[in-house]
């Protein structure tokens, strides 16, 4: 992954992982693979782990732990009602920075399509 891609999601992986869980609970595992199907094939693991802790931490996910046939029980992460705030407040700010980004993109190419100086 480029710097400058891990730098942009530094600020929204939490975003995107509340999004994940707006769809369903998920446990870490299924988390890392969603992104992976989303294209986010660079995050590791341990990102996604830490990630869930912080989440965990702010309170925007309730945990619970869930048998496995396979192990130890897993942390299952739900949306809370928290969670849930933030992540319709970060659609918005997304939405915000996108269209403005977008909107420099467009002016910024427009002069150079038609041969003028920028």
């Amino acid at each position: 992954m480029g710097k400058q891609m891990t730098e942009m999601l530094k600020g929204t992986l939490e975003g995107i992982v509340l999004a994940i869980l707006a769809a369903q609970p998920a446990y870490g595992y299924e988390i890392t693979a969603r992104l992976r199907e989303e294209g986010f094939a660079d995050i590791v693991e341990g990102t996604v782990y830490a990630l869930l802790v912080r989440l965990e931490q702010r309170g925007l996910v309730d945990v619970a732990k869930v048998p496995s046939e396979k192990g130890p029980p897993r942390k299952v992460y739900t949306l809370n009602t928290a969670g849930s705030a933030y992540l319709d407040e970060f659609w918005s700010t997304w939405s915000f920075i996108a269209e403005r980004i977008e909107h420099l993109h467009h002016n910024k190419k427009q002069p150079q399509e038609k041969g003028e100086q920028p």
